[in-house]
């Protein structure tokens, strides 16, 4: 059962309060009635009103005051003046004091109702903004960091979450995509339905289609009953097609169309079925590479890429990684009902010694295992794995000069001595995995065996290992 809206009525003439009490009950408000201003006060701290109809000519403290004391103790209430005295000049003062609407005597029906319902309608609204900004404003901060990268990320993601834009989300795994695509539906105006997630790597292809348009009972083996698809459960809020550059060529026509038209037909049904559906798209490759080599259609690209954002990986914002290692070990010490614990303050350059292939997920699960086997209340370099350790140690053994070359005798030792330093600078990035390290430089993982034999550099590997 809806709860009434509340009007406190105010005027000295008891005519006037039992006409109005008399129109509004009718309507099906709840309805208080005083005949002075500072009774009007007086209940409002006991009894708060949505509304407050305010006569503007009363002895004693005049509608004006009151109207002050209203605006200064609850300055999200709404007040309607009402008065039979009437000027422009005081219709425009009580507006700049703060009411929303002036009303004359002798009452309308029409008009009183009116003003009522645009006033508790505004009302309604400036709650709705109050909590969608305090939404908003918590919503940006689960996306931990403030290097630069990030604040330009987080302003990006409040400016077109509020819009219906259609977003194609790239970065590589564990950089946190699932995470911006949740923001900007919560952040959105369609927030109040569902966000549906479709892995798109994870179904295989001759599913997906019934995923993502259901199916009609009988449509094929084992469809015992209607099902719905994502399309269809996504209606008026947002679908996230996560890892869109793994779909099919052959589903990715049908996804087109529906994109385009916003309509569909359950798999064995004939039935169009209509809606209205926010796109939120992510991807861990290189998707023009992907359209060059005839694996991703180019025109269902541009249909998604209406507003591209790009999360940058963490070795690139390794300012970031305190904050998230904070926030991490208090999460996971709270979960586990332990004490929070402390961070020493050197665990941070072991950390940003790192390379992070698995970026912020790989940090996140590096914190729940040390909060799982701290032994004391303080977490130290001893409590990292040694792989992380011996980055730390191995990055400070690089020389942080590699114009030296310039200063050899010939062009065969200059080359030698880049060679090295390149290798031995790719290595400790990749924690002195070789089979990496040949991907990140391009050569053939032999190849790249003898080159380190041939520069000498098998104790500095060994020491990257230790």
């Amino acid at each position: 059962m809806a709860v009434k809206k509340q009007i406190l009525v105010v005027d000295d003439e008891n005519t006037i309060l039992d006409s109005v009490k008399g129109i509004l009950e009718d309507e099906g408000y709840g309805v208080t009635v005083v005949s002075s201003g500072k009774e009007c006060l007086e209940t409002l701290k006991t009894a708060p009103a949505d509304l407050v109809v305010l006569d503007i000519w009363m002895p004693g403290m005049d509608g004006l005051e009151v109207l002050q004391r209203i605006k200064k103790d609850w300055p999200f209430l709404p007040v309607v003046i009402m008065t039979g005295h009437g000027t422009i000049e005081t219709a425009v003062k009580a507006t700049r004091m703060g009411a929303h609407d002036f009303i004359e005597k002798p009452l309308s029906y029409e008009s009183l109702l009116l003003s009522v319902e645009n006033a508790l309608k505004y009302k309604e609204l400036e709650e709705e903004n109050a909590i969608l900004r305090q939404h908003t404003d918590a919503s940006v901060q689960d996306i931990i960091g403030m290097s630069p990268v990030m604040l330009k990320l987080k302003e990006q993601i409040t400016i077109i979450a509020p819009t219906d834009a259609w977003v194609l989300i790239r970065g590589e795994n564990g950089t946190g995509k699932e995470l911006v695509a949740q923001t900007i539906h919560r952040m959105s105006k369609r927030s109040h339905k569902p966000l549906v997630e479709v892995n798109c790597a994870a179904i295989p292809e001759e599913l997906i289609e019934s995923e993502l348009f259901g199916y009609e009972k009988g449509a094929f083996t084992g469809a015992g009953a209607t099902k719905r698809g994502k399309f269809d459960l996504a209606n008026g809020g947002a679908l996230f097609l996560d890892e869109i550059g793994d779909m099919s060529l052959k589903t990715q026509a049908k996804v087109l169309r529906i994109l385009q038209e916003q309509r569909f037909e359950r798999v064995g049904g004939n039935k169009t079925i209509f809606v209205d559906v926010r796109i939120i798209a992510a991807t861990n490759k290189d998707m023009e590479k992907e359209i060059a080599e005839g694996r991703f259609r180019e025109d269902l690209y541009y249909r998604l890429n209406v507003i591209p954002i790009e999360i940058p990986p963490l070795r690139e914002r390794i300012e970031d990684i305190p904050l998230l290692l904070e926030a991490f070990v208090a999460n996971f010490a709270r979960k586990m009902g332990k004490e929070p614990l402390k961070i020493d303050s050197k665990i941070y350059a072991c950390l940003q010694a790192y390379n992070w292939p698995g970026n912020v997920r790989e940090l996140r699960n590096l914190a729940e295992r040390m909060v799982i086997l701290s032994k004391s209340d303080t977490l130290t370099c001893d409590d990292l794995p040694q792989s992380y350790r011996a980055a730390s140690r191995s990055r400070v053994d690089v020389p942080e000069t590699p114009c030296a070359m310039l200063y050899c005798e010939d062009f065969r030792s200059a080359k030698a001595m880049f060679e090295r330093e390149y290798i031995a600078r790719k290595l400790s990035e990749n924690n002195g995995n070789i089979t990496r390290t040949a991907e990140a430089i391009g050569i053939e993982r032999r190849h790249l065996h003898r080159k380190i034999q041939q520069l000498g550099l098998e104790d500095r590997l060994e020491d990257m290992k230790d």
